[in-house]
């Protein structure tokens, strides 16, 4: 344990008098000895001089390593921005400048594939509008549409072609009532013109329907056979579509 040593002049101002203080290296206590000549026990010069410098050598060293910390963590924030800033790309196309809903070269095969697989799944992007450009082209063929949704739906089979009842809401003040109505599909059918192509049955958020549902949708078109099922099944990045068959598992692949 090593003892440094100071000297300081004493508050009152008399001759050649000085007050002394013992500090030891461990920092635990200090002593004080007032009243202790200068003559009687001199200060080391040396101590004071290595206490010095050896505070001043931790506070160099804390300074450096404070510099270098900044500077590595500068550098290393650096090249962070540096990486994101180079994996950020922007691929333009001719769909950006002119809309990317108006070009639309698969209308061809769109309508080809509804009239021989008649039961089609859509993807559609998630921002919506690009499924009305294949509605809209399908409905210029003569087709009327019939929209549902299947969070309301039902049982499909139920509710498209037999009668199904319908509890209407009694708020909890009327008895529960039950109405029945007729087959959705075969109701629509009844109403179409004389030179209509056939009926769409549009359904979306299909993608709830269970596997046994979507089978039953797949085979709509075989039991009625002017009726085409075009169900939501799901989103993807741009708008494409498969047989129904094929989602259901009713394929033969």
């Amino acid at each position: 344990m090593t003892t440094l040593s100071y000297t300081f002049p004493s508050t009152t101002i008399t001759s050649s008098s000085s007050r002394r203080f013992l500090i030891t290296s461990n920092g635990s206590s200090c002593r004080r000895r007032p009243n202790i000549s200068t003559e009687d026990q001199p200060c080391s010069s040396s101590a004071c001089y290595q206490g010095a410098v050896q505070s001043y050598g931790l506070q160099k060293q804390r300074v450096q390593l404070n510099s270098i910390s900044k500077a590595m963590r500068t550098r290393r924030l650096g090249s962070v921005g540096r990486q994101k800033k180079g994996a950020i790309r922007c691929n333009i196309e001719l769909q950006d400048f002119i809309g990317g809903d108006l070009i639309k070269p698969d209308l061809g095969q769109w309508l080809s594939d509804v009239e021989e697989h008649k039961a089609i799944a859509i993807y559609s992007p998630h921002e919506g509008g690009y499924e009305g450009r294949y509605l809209t082209r399908l409905k210029y063929q003569g087709y009327h549409f019939l929209d549902l949704s299947a969070r309301g739906l039902g049982d499909p089979e139920t509710t498209l072609t037999k009668f199904h009842p319908v509890c209407p809401a009694h708020v909890g003040k009327q008895p529960i009532a039950r109405w029945y109505f007729p087959p959705e599909v075969d109701y629509r059918l009844s109403l179409l013109p004389p030179d209509a192509k056939g009926l769409v049955v549009w359904i979306i958020e299909a993608k709830v329907l269970s596997k046994a549902e979507l089978q039953f949708l797949a085979l709509l078109p075989t039991l009625r056979p002017n009726v085409r099922v075009i169900a939501e099944c799901g989103n993807w990045r741009k708008f494409m579509w498969k047989p129904l068959k094929e989602i259901a598992g009713l394929s033969q692949s």
